[in-house]
């Protein structure tokens, strides 16, 4: 193949199961694995640049590092993925983060596919982000049929709970 394979992950079911998928296509093509979690301060940039606190950034740095290492552990409970690999935790919008860690035309950026919550309407995805912005073939994985058993378990709940 030539190009890296780039894989998002947030820890959620959903990007843990693109980094599967990325690390089997790394596999096929004998490609280098970059696998990218992206993070924001606590109220975006906007308000970081507001009020700025430098030792909460840097918290805010370390947890999104133990996070990536986390969701790394619990893809890969027994260790190496068998390909070269690369990890990095980066500050920055998840979409245009993700767009700029695959810069390379002959890189694949694969990502999570997402919910389809009521919630997604306010924040815009990332998958469609890049998959209108990336330089480079992206490959959005579809949820775990297990993350959707849960979304509807927990509508069932919630509904439940306000007495519908």
């Amino acid at each position: 193949m030539g190009g890296r394979i780039v894989a998002g992950v947030s820890g959620s079911l959903g990007s843990l199961a693109a980094l599967h998928r990325a690390v089997g296509l790394a596999r096929q093509a004998e490609a280098e694995l970059l696998v990218v979690l992206v993070w924001t301060p606590p109220g975006g940039e906007y308000g970081f640049r507001r009020a700025p606190c430098p030792p909460l950034l840097s918290t805010c740095r370390d947890a999104a590092v133990q996070r990536l290492r986390e969701a790394m552990a619990q893809a890969f409970p027994t260790g190496g993925v068998g390909v070269p690999l690369s990890c990095v935790a980066v500050r920055g919008e998840p979409g245009a983060a993700l767009v700029a860690a695959a810069d390379r035309p002959d890189d694949l950026l694969v990502i999570g596919a997402g919910g389809r919550r009521w919630w997604r309407r306010l924040w815009p995805s990332v998958a469609r982000y890049c998959q209108r912005q990336a330089g480079c073939p992206v490959l959005t994985v579809p949820r775990p049929e297990l993350q959707r058993e849960l979304d509807r378990l927990t509508r069932r709940l919630a509904l439940a709970h306000v007495g519908y």
